[in-house]
């Protein structure tokens, strides 16, 4: 093995919300600075408190060669599902462009997919170079270089989920499983149209929302024009 023998790990944030960007982070660094990973405790994102996270994004930002971060708005992933890709192949895409960037020459990878295998062969197309690819489920618990990635995709992506609810008001986390999240969902949608661009509209709670939302305004005007027909 070269001394100057590359690694990174790579790791998203927000695959499943339904408001704020999907972030992919990669974090390329070699053995050594692996070494300072593991030392500084650097573990899978979820698994730590947002201040903890803060620190070792930082901590993590001089220790390690490269850092790379994508951020997929919601109107980019309702255009890729529209155009009839799956969030699997969106990651996919992405995860491929930060390995190209950083071009390693091993690739640690938190795997989206149940269909390892499939997935695997995906990347090995999109990616630009021919690094050794290691995909695994949980690899973010296992590998401290893709822990590193999962901090700094985690914090990316609440920083920008700060923003949305500084201007818009109290979105909570912008999950579907957040009941402030539902709440602000449905105070919006009362009182509009349709959902911002923030909002993924593909995703089916804001999909049934928009929709019932149509299916309401349609039966009032039906109703007005019965109404104004009569005699």
């Amino acid at each position: 093995m070269p001394k100057d023998f590359l690694i990174a790990g790579i790791d998203e944030a927000g695959r499943g919300a339904v408001a704020g960007p999907l972030v992919v982070a990669g974090v390329c660094c070699d053995r050594k600075a692996e070494a300072l990973l593991r030392k500084m405790g650097v573990k899978d994102s979820k698994l730590l408190s947002p201040a903890r996270r803060e620190r070792l994004a930082e901590a993590i930002g001089k220790t390690v060669k490269d850092i790379v971060v994508i951020k997929v708005g919601s109107c980019k992933i309702d255009s890729h599902r529209k155009g009839g890709m799956n969030l699997n192949q969106i990651e996919a895409i992405k995860m491929a462009e930060v390995a190209s960037f950083l071009r390693p020459h091993r690739v640690y990878i938190d795997s989206p997919d149940r269909n390892i295998y499939k997935f695997k062969k995906f990347l090995e197309k999109m990616i630009q170079h021919d690094p050794e690819i290691i995909l695994e489920h949980k690899a973010d618990v296992r590998y401290p270089v893709v822990s590193a990635a999962s901090i700094i995709a985690k914090v990316e992506r609440d920083r920008e989920v700060a923003k949305l609810r500084e201007e818009h008001g109290n979105l909570g986390s912008g999950y579907p499983s957040d009941p402030q999240t539902q709440e602000w969902l449905r105070n919006w949608i009362s009182g509009n149209r349709q959902f911002p661009s923030f909002i993924r509209r593909s995703w089916i709670p804001a999909e049934l929302m928009e929709r019932d939302k149509l299916q309401a305004r349609l039966t009032t005007w039906f109703r007005g024009r019965l109404s104004g027909s009569k005699p």
